[in-house]
C-alpha cells in the first residue's frame, strides 16, 4: 500500500512540475519577474497625435494580460523600447475613373528588446501591419480608433511572440 502512495505522489509531482514549463499563452518558463515599456515616440513623417501613447499602453497591456510579469517604470528584467517609424496612408485600389476606392493605413514600429537575464534573446526588429478602409470614409473618429486597435493588436502580438513566446 505504501508503494502505491509513493507512485501516486511521484506521478503528481512530475505532472505539476511539467505544468511550470509551458502555459497556455505559449510563453514557456520566463526567466524574469519584471518588465518595462519605455515610451514609443512617433518619429514618422505623418504625425497622428496620441498614437505614441496608445501604442505604448497597448504593448504594456498585452504583456500584463498574457504573463504574470510585473510592470515597472525602470530597472525591469525585460525592456521594450523603440519608436513609431512610419504612419502612412496610401490608395490601394482604383475605380474605372481613376479614383481611389480603398485606402490603406500602414504603421511600422521599430522595437529594441532587452532581456538582462538572457542576452541571447535581445533583438532590434521592425514590426508593421495595416488597415484597409473605403476611400469615401475619413480616417477619423471611430474609423481611426478601429484601425489603430486592429493594427496595434497585431503588432503588439507579434512583438510578444518574438520576445516571449518564441513562435
Amino acid at each position: 500500500m505504501k508503494h502505491l502512495h509513493f507512485i501516486i505522489a511521484l506521478i503528481l509531482l512530475i505532472t505539476l512540475n511539467g505544468c511550470s514549463v509551458y502555459n497556455f499563452t505559449g510563453t514557456g518558463k520566463i526567466d524574469a519577474k519584471t518588465f518595462q515599456v519605455n515610451f514609443f515616440q512617433n518619429n514618422s513623417e505623418l504625425i497622428e497625435p496620441g498614437i505614441d501613447r496608445t501604442f505604448t499602453l497597448a504593448l504594456q497591456d498585452i504583456i500584463q494580460n498574457q504573463t504574470n510579469l510585473n510592470l515597472v517604470k525602470n530597472g525591469g528584467d525585460l525592456t521594450y523600447e523603440g519608436e513609431i517609424v512610419d504612419y502612412r496612408i496610401s490608395p490601394m485600389t482604383a475605380t474605372a475613373d481613376q479614383q481611389a476606392s480603398q485606402n490603406r493605413l500602414k504603421i511600422r514600429v521599430n522595437v529594441r528588446f532587452t532581456n538582462k537575464n538572457k542576452e541571447v534573446d535581445n533583438f532590434e526588429k521592425t514590426f508593421e501591419f495595416y488597415y484597409d478602409y473605403p476611400a469615401t470614409t475619413q480616417l477619423s473618429g471611430a474609423t481611426l480608433t478601429t484601425a489603430l486597435d486592429e493594427i496595434f493588436e497585431r503588432i503588439t502580438q507579434d512583438i510578444f511572440n518574438e520576445s516571449l513566446a518564441k513562435w
